[in-house]
């Protein structure tokens, strides 16, 4: 069966709906894995599809077994590729691993060995029929119901009400957040709804300036991103560049700051290959938030919040966590 071309339908950054209709929404965790949409046509085999619509099947050859689960039922699925850690917890760092090899076989089953995927399903837009224009609790149900659970994929479930608790047990146990979907909303392929808002849980810490990155087009003459420690045995440990969370006042007064701050001396150990950098003596602090961090140490989507001139590098808590040491 020759299956329609389905887009993703994507969520809205945004916040928990008012508590009064707190019933009229479902909550399922906001995974930290590459999107796809599964297309099943019913003859065994399975297809995988980026949200840019590329055709990423063969990097990950532990979900072709994934053809033959429903028979020949055909169908379209939307869900999402994890790897997971130690603890069981999505890491997209170990993810990136496998990613970008859809065309190198070879190096796609070495890797499917050592770091294996597991796809969480959480849609069904099409099960032998379009299922688009029917409302997200029957599409839930037909997911349901065709119990995909295996090695490698599942189906993970879905919290009516109760949203503040949900999002809660996302901080409690270091998710990357939750996902709130209107019980009565249709399948929109390929559009950013209000129907579905993600919430990303962020974490925020104090950073000690070490450099910083020449702005491009519009910022030419600015910075366009600064580069940032916290402190680790005795020294300056490089956590990451910041390139937003500043209007142009804001970065014209911190271009001003580095300037006085020039430096010839990298203050990070060890020193990062970060080519273009220009350093400075290390004595702004400010704060960033961001999501979480990679397995050796840096900020993911750090996002600068303020200059904090009220502390010292040496008074601040810019001290990187012990496991990263």
């Amino acid at each position: 069966m020759t299956l329609p071309l389905i887009p993703p339908m994507l969520a809205t950054p945004g916040r928990l709906p008012p508590v009064a209709q707190d019933d009229r929404w479902a909550y399922e965790t906001k995974q930290d894995g590459q999107r796809v949409m599964v297309y099943l046509p019913g003859d065994g085999t399975v297809l995988l599809r980026a949200r840019s619509g590329e055709d990423i099947t063969g990097a990950y050859p532990e979900l072709r077994p994934l053809g033959g689960a429903l028979g020949g039922t055909a169908a379209v699925l939307d869900g999402e590729v994890l790897a997971l850690d130690e603890r069981g917890r999505a890491d997209f760092q170990l993810l990136q691993n496998r990613m970008g090899l859809a065309h190198a076989p070879a190096r796609a089953a070495r890797r499917a060995a050592q770091v294996p995927v597991h796809l969480v399903l959480f849609d069904v837009p099409f099960l032998g029929e379009p299922l688009v224009r029917l409302p997200y609790t029957r599409r839930r149900a037909h997911l349901a119901e065709l119990q995909l659970t295996g090695a490698h994929w599942s189906t993970p479930g879905a919290v009516t009400g109760h949203g503040a608790e949900a999002l809660a047990a996302t901080r409690e146990h270091g998710l990357e957040g939750l996902v709130c979907k209107r019980l009565d909303s249709v399948y929109e392929p390929g559009v950013r709804s209000r129907a579905w808002i993600k919430i990303r849980n962020m974490r925020a810490e104090d950073v000690v300036v070490g450099g910083w990155l020449p702005g491009k087009g519009r910022l030419t003459g600015l910075p366009g991103a600064v580069l940032v420690g916290q402190r680790a045995a005795g020294g300056l440990r490089y956590v990451g560049g910041v390139g937003t969370g500043w209007s142009h006042a804001e970065r014209t007064e911190l271009a001003r700051l580095l300037g006085e701050a020039a430096s010839d001396r990298c203050p990070f150990t060890p020193v990062p290959r970060v080519p273009g950098a220009r350093w400075v003596l290390p004595r702004l602090v400010g704060e960033v938030s961001y999501s979480t961090r990679t397995r050796n140490g840096l900020l993911r989507q750090p996002s600068w919040l303020r200059l904090r001139p009220d502390l010292t590098p040496e008074q601040s808590a810019a001290d990187l966590p012990d496991e990263f040491v």
